[in-house]
């Protein structure tokens, strides 16, 4: 799975972009998701008096609506995306006005300083309604998603990348960079995905067959607190194959 973010102010061609992405990439052959970030901090889906609302209101934490043409499931808090990616298994996954992530970013503007309030170091290019004037902004590619889909495609098809962990550069920076930073130098080409230490790691932690994700530090002290208890068992060997699987 690969991912970009969209981001902008509103009215500036994002929706309409993502919606272009969208079907471009699915008439390649892609599957595609998507993420949505809400800026209305009131914001909810389920309404006061349904049946689900009085779930949630008796004490319920996760509450499922299941028809017979969507399945929804309402967390009672805001999930990071990472955590919302694990649910993905699509080819790419476009996000729309989420800028808390590590992804290459697409920003759309209507003008100069509508870019610059949005840009940052994982930008890849420009896009919306400033794309129709502009060729490119302080070296990005500005590409208009309605008129130049396929360039744009061809493009999102070059910078996407696998998701990396965004963990406090704090827990790990074993990369030598902050996730951001490792992401802005792979759209350069200054790094390759394949540089994130996590996805090196011998020791992998998989919950409901989802791997989840360990700085180096936990991953350390999770093997040797594995090994020194099944080195003292027998049929232990050096260099062996060690599977441990919890049941709750």
């Amino acid at each position: 799975m690969k991912v970009i973010s969209v981001v902008g102010h509103s009215k500036t061609g994002k929706t309409t972009t993502i919606e272009n992405i969208i079907r471009e990439l699915v008439r390649r052959n892609f599957t595609v998701g998507t993420i949505k970030e809400i800026h209305f901090h009131d914001f909810k889906m389920d309404v006061e008096g349904t049946n689900t609302h009085r779930h949630r209101a008796a004490g319920a934490m996760t509450v499922t609506a299941r028809g017979d043409r969507e399945t929804d499931i309402l967390f009672d808090h805001k999930l990071p995306v990472n955590r919302i990616l694990s649910f993905h298994d699509e080819d790419y996954v476009i996000m729309e006005g989420v800028r808390d992530t590590s992804a290459p970013k697409i920003v759309t503007a209507e003008d100069s300083e509508g870019i610059e309030a949005k840009l940052d170091s994982t930008t890849f290019a420009i896009s919306g309604k400033i794309a129709g004037e502009i060729e490119d902004y302080k070296g990005l590619p500005a590409i208009d998603g309605t008129r130049d889909i396929k360039r744009l495609v061809d493009l999102i098809e070059e910078m996407a990348i696998e998701p990396l962990p965004d963990v406090d550069p704090e827990c790990c920076g074993a990369c030598g960079y902050s996730c951001m930073d490792l992401s802005s130098r792979i759209i350069r080409g200054l790094s390759r995905r394949e540089d994130c230490v996590v996805d090196k790691q011998e020791t992998k932690l998989l919950i409901d067959g989802k791997e989840i994700p360990m700085v180096p530090f936990v991953e350390r002290l999770l093997k040797n607190e594995v090994l020194g208890v099944v080195k003292e068992l027998d049929g232990y060997r050096e260099n062996g194959k060690v599977e441990i699987c919890i049941r709750k």
